[in-house]
């Protein structure tokens, strides 16, 4: 059995381009894993993580993929397991990040020594805090010209408010980059031999020991604001122990009070032993962080929630395990858990607690990369995966007996969508079986029938997302299909306060139906965090309470098709506060079809406005470009929010409206001779300007007229 404090569970993230899979491919070759070091863009067969044809071939992380190493503590001489998750950095791929940090117990943020914080940094950054993940930074690419830690350092106090503390600094920058200066040992670390086998320490050379001490003082004023006993260390004079040193940086690493950073180039193996041994000594083991699950047996408290309760640690506990990432193949599905608490023995049932249904777990299985190895249990803390078991992302699984279930991961609304067909008829059985795998290994994958048309709908994150999933269709299935022109997820939304009073009355000899219904609908603010609302304000039982649940039903059935063009209607709050009904003619289908009735009604008296999706762009030109690209961007509707000039690249940071941003690759290249790049990532949903909102209903008048004439 392992000692549970010796294992970490890590993920690493960044923006798309930083370096997370050639990291990765070293971490591997120095504990042993592999013997051969791979490049994402090499000819070798590409990265070891990314073992999918489609991210060898672009040379993109399309997938998350998790391994196990060990990693020896060369001064303590302990050993400890590490599991890794590798995650994409594309914001189309957002889910993989999510449901990986929402698991973990620690993180590496890799950071460009060149880009340094960037957009998808922040939505990273933003993703660990939602889950509390204590994080450690590295600056990678110490070699690219321009590089500058000292710029990303600053970025990451400013744009991600995070106290990034150095625990190094470079010898050297650009092609120049010869090893880092340990501020807390004061030595200087090389990195020798053919792939940087060999960590040699020596003294720190006379160039950059004034800057080494500079430093060290600076880290060392830095980390006595965590520790009294190191303030009155300082303010002595008296010398501080490396180890004292190291527990006040994992202590106020774990309380997230501050990021420690670290840096080298993975390209050129430097700095990545020393970032592993980081890992050991400052991220959490699985008992130091508190987890917890809602307990069902329990009733609900006056926050409208179940109670929670902390998990324990122990192998002898209970089970309670989650679901994470689940993939389809050929032979089963396998599903990524990670356990909580308990140890799951191969062979034994659990409940799943979303189902209730109890499951066999025929297969253990740890994997590395694409490859797996059997295994007989797994235990508390560890990521392993099951083979075979029927589930969803995010369900718990549960020893019999227990009714708990843990958070489930937060999914973000897709805002593009396609139609999609076979071009055989013949392949509409292979369409089918991969759009409903697809549709189950990834939350933000929506498939979608088109009332009007009949035809498929697919819809997700970005342009790259459901190209990905078409393309994968094509080779996975060897199914070709037609695809659609891309669509905005526009919504409707009210935007005044309208009362209501509508009764539903049919009588026709023998039992008929009657429901009486009176109350509010209001807009809700733009910050509220759920798209509908229901306030039962019912008293005097002049509405029975069985007959309430099927009025809010009623109400929700109205949702997906708004008055304006049958777009999906968000913003309202249902507030039910008196009605009426007949002893014999109510029933709770009444009551439905009056909440049908009287939501359509009600939404055509309430003032609705259009929305659209807007995204958050940052987009890379070489300087001279800059204002032909800022112009173009302002003919889209779009706005520059900040841009940037460093080393002739200049960086623009903007937003503009999903539906003019169709073709903007293909724009950009043209505009740029090709070289400029540019990534974007969903930010919120705004009103259509007025004069606007005409054209796009009017476009969408023509489209069901014309969809009804092909009938």
């Amino acid at each position: 059995m392992t000692d549970i404090t010796l294992l970490r569970n890590i993920g690493i993230s960044a923006h798309i381009d930083s370096g997370k899979t050639t990291l990765t491919e070293r971490i591997l070759y120095y504990a042993g894993r592999i013997h051969k070091i791979r490049e994402v863009k090499g000819g070798d067969g590409g990265a070891t993580m990314d073992h999918m044809d489609l991210e060898r071939e672009r040379g993109i992380t399309i997938t998350s993929a998790a391994t196990r190493v060990e990693w020896k503590d060369e001064e303590l001489g302990t050993v400890h397991p590490i599991n890794i998750i590798d995650t994409p950095g594309h914001v189309d791929f957002t889910v993989e990040v999510e449901r990986s940090l929402r698991v973990l117990d620690g993180a590496i943020l890799v950071l460009c020594a060149v880009g340094g914080v960037q957009s998808q940094s922040l939505t990273v950054d933003r993703q660990m805090r939602r889950y509390g993940v204590p994080r450690i930074a590295f600056i990678n690419k110490m070699d690219r010209i321009g590089a500058n830690p000292a710029k990303v350092m600053a970025a990451m106090k400013d744009k991600l408010k995070c106290n990034a503390v150095p625990l190094q600094i470079p010898m050297g920058l650009e092609s120049a980059f010869q090893g880092v200066v340990d501020l807390i040992r004061m030595e200087a670390v090389y990195f020798e031999g053919e792939k940087g086998d060999d960590v040699i320490r020596k003294p720190i050379p006379a160039e950059y020991q004034s800057d080494a001490e500079a430093a060290r003082r600076e880290m060392l004023e830095e980390l006595s604001l965590h520790d009294d006993d190191l303030m009155s260390a300082l303010l002595e004079e008296s010398e501080v122990s490396i180890e004292q040193i190291r527990a006040i940086i994992r202590k106020a690493t774990l309380a997230q009070q501050i990021v420690p950073v670290l840096m080298g180039t993975a390209f050129k193996d430097k700095g990545v032993q020393e970032a592993l041994d980081a890992v050991v000594r400052y991220l959490p083991s699985p008992p130091d962080r508190d987890k917890y699950a809602n307990d069902y047996s329990k009733p609900i408290g006056e926050d409208g929630k179940h109670p929670r309760v902390l998990l324990s640690d122990s192998n002898d506990a209970p089970v309670v395990a989650m679901a994470f990432k689940t993939v389809v193949e050929s032979f089963g599905q396998l599903t990524y858990t990670r356990i909580y608490q308990g140890k799951l023995v191969k062979g034994q049932a659990y409940v799943n607690a979303r189902t209730g249904r109890s499951v066999r777990f025929g297969r253990l299985v740890r994997m590395h990369a694409n490859d797996r190895e059997d295994i007989e249990f797994g235990e508390a803390g560890d990521i392993i995966s099951i083979v075979g078991v029927d589930c969803a992302s995010g369900d718990t699984f549960t020893s019999e007996g227990l009714q708990l279930s843990l958070e489930n991961i937060f999914v973000a609304n897709a805002v593009i969508r396609l139609s999609i067909e076979p071009k055989k008829r013949d392949d509409a059985d292979k369409l089918s079986k991969a759009l409903e795998r697809f549709r189950r290994e990834d939350p933000t994958f929506r498939v979608l029938t088109d009332e009007e048309t009949g035809q498929t709908l697919i819809a997700g994150m970005g342009q790259l997302h459901l190209e990905i999933y078409v393309e994968r269709i094509k080779r996975e299935y060897k199914c070709e299909c037609i695809i659609g022109e891309p669509r905005v997820a526009y919504r409707e939304c009210p935007t005044k306060s309208v009362e209501f009073n509508y009764k539903h009355k049919k009588q026709s000899g023998g039992s008929g139906q009657y429901a009486h219904i009176v109350g509010v609908l209001e807009p809700l603010p733009e910050t509220h965090e759920t798209a509908y609302e229901f306030v039962d304000e019912v008293s005097g039982g002049r509405i029975p309470r069985e007959f309430i649940p099927p009025v809010d039903a009623g109400f929700q059935l109205s949702l997906p098709k708004g008055p304006l063009g049958e777009y999906e209607v968000v913003g309202v709050r249902m507030r039910l506060q008196d009605g009426s009904y007949h002893d014999v003619d109510s029933s709770e289908m009444a009551f439905k079809i009056a909440g049908i009735g009287c939501m359509r009604e009600t939404l055509r008296k309430a003032d609705m406005t259009l929305q659209e999706p807007i995204m958050k762009l940052e987009i890379e030109v070489p300087d001279e470009y800059q204002g032909q690209v800022t112009g173009h961007l302002s003919s889209k509707r779009g706005m520059v929010t900040g841009s940037e000039v460093n080393g002739g690249v200049c960086v623009i940071n903007g937003e503009a409206p999903l539906s003019a941003m169709f073709d903007y690759a293909n724009e950009l290249r043209s505009m740029t001779q090709g070289k400029g790049t540019f990534s974007m990532e969903f930010l919120a949903y705004r009103q259509v300007p007025r004069g606007l909102q005409g054209e796009i209903l009017e476009r969408r008048r023509k489209e069901k007229e014309a969809q009804a004439a092909a009938k």
